[in-house]
């Protein structure tokens, strides 16, 4: 049976949140706890529409699935990770709501009857909505599109805030691997760029230089070491893209895990006209 979405509902912001190692699942400390604070204080959302760095796809794709399976995709973890479980319903009505967005917006879409929800989208929505009582849409992101690309997909699910979805883009503001391994050997040493790249992402959303953003790779300061892949950052771009061309940021934290992973938190709304 599917879920039956009630119409009064408030207008919902778009977020971008760090899902870092697998490990903030079970160690979330206090980027997990700004989480917590900030899922506390939204209006009641219909439905999540949830983008992870991990479903990647060559056509926006949108999850169908009833019951989303918990995806356990990662290895080489502690096993009490393998055993958690994040119990979320889907809504195939929503979904399709989502699917007509895009359509709307002149984007290709594919359905995915089976889509579960990999570790990117299920440990941040496990901290946020630890009832997991929201249905939730998954929405895959296209890397080969690139930042633009990213841009194209959030203004394309835009309208859907209004209509009481919650956008949650999940990634990390920096993300290497090869980083994270060094450093979690010697257990100590976050490199400059980590700090100087997320500051260099934060000050051009305070600036809303779009462009800006979109050519990251070119302006920003190691931005071929903070991302070898983009990937994890692309999410960024989904969240600013649904907040509209008129949008307001704010970081509800900024902070470092696991030595090279920023886990800064962005929430962007629709400014009040004459702001």
């Amino acid at each position: 049976m599917e879920n039956s979405l009630p119409m009064d509902v408030m207008r919902q912001p778009a977020l971008f949140v760090p899902h870092g190692a697998p490990t903030f699942a079970l160690q979330p400390g206090a980027a997990g706890a700004a989480l917590e604070r900030l899922a506390a204080r939204l209006p009641l959302p219909r439905a999540i529409v949830v983008v992870s760095a991990h479903w990647t796809t060559k056509v926006p794709t949108v999850g169908l699935a009833e019951r989303p399976e918990t995806i356990h995709d990662f290895s080489g973890f502690p096993a009490e990770l393998y055993a958690v479980q994040y119990p979320a319903t889907g809504c195939p009505e929503a979904a399709r709501e989502v699917a007509g967005s895009l359509v709307e917006a002149g984007l290709p879409v594919t359905l995915d009857p089976a889509r579960g929800l990999d570790h990117g989208a299920w440990v941040p929505l496990r901290l946020m909505f630890p009832d997991a009582d929201v249905p939730v849409i998954p929405l895959s992101i296209q890397p080969r599109d690139g930042t633009a690309g990213a841009l194209r997909l959030g203004r394309a699910v835009a309208p859907l805030l209004d209509r009481g979805f919650l956008v949650v883009a999940s990634g990390n503001v920096t993300h290497n691997l090869a980083d994270y391994v060094g450093a979690s050997r010697v257990r100590h040493g976050t490199p400059a760029y980590v700090r100087e790249f997320a500051d260099w992402v934060w000050e051009r959303l305070l600036a809303r230089d779009v462009a800006g953003l979109l050519d990251y790779r070119s302006l920003a300061p190691d931005a071929a070491r903070a991302h070898p892949t983009e990937e994890h950052l692309l999410p960024l771009y989904v969240a600013l893209g649904a907040a509209g061309e008129d949008f307001g940021a704010e970081r509800p934290h900024a902070g470092i895990d696991d030595y090279v992973l920023a886990m800064d938190t962005y929430s962007f709304t629709k400014r009040p006209p004459g702001h």
